[in-house]
């Protein structure tokens, strides 16, 4: 069963990440990765946390543990992603690049 769950987060981390690559061909903007990221992980600790209770009604307290402490563990992930600090890009002109005569002598 556990098989079956990595292979189902594989599959869905690979379609986000088409979904990403295809609305930004080109320029790839880390605030919507960021962004998209902390909405899976949210989505996976609550799904974490109806395992849990899930397991707790049946009385597998055992079971129901380990998906508590998976919850924690990605709420842990979730404070971790929002605290990175996603630079603002540079705009054209600012410490662009040089003129070609600012680089000096060139061989022929």
């Amino acid at each position: 069963m556990t098989q079956l769950h990595n292979l189902r987060l594989r599959l869905l981390v690979q379609q986000e990440s088409e979904r990403i690559a295809e609305s930004q061909p080109t320029d790839l903007d880390l605030s919507v990765v960021q962004a998209r990221c902390l909405c899976w992980l949210a989505l996976l600790a609550e799904s974490h946390e109806d395992q849990a209770s899930d397991a707790e009604r049946r009385g597998d307290t055992e079971q129901a543990m380990g998906w508590f402490a998976d919850s924690m563990r990605l709420r842990d992930v979730i404070g971790v992603v929002s605290s990175i600090e996603i630079p603002l890009p540079d705009t054209a002109g600012e410490d662009g690049p040089q003129a070609e005569e600012d680089f000096g002598p060139q061989a022929a």
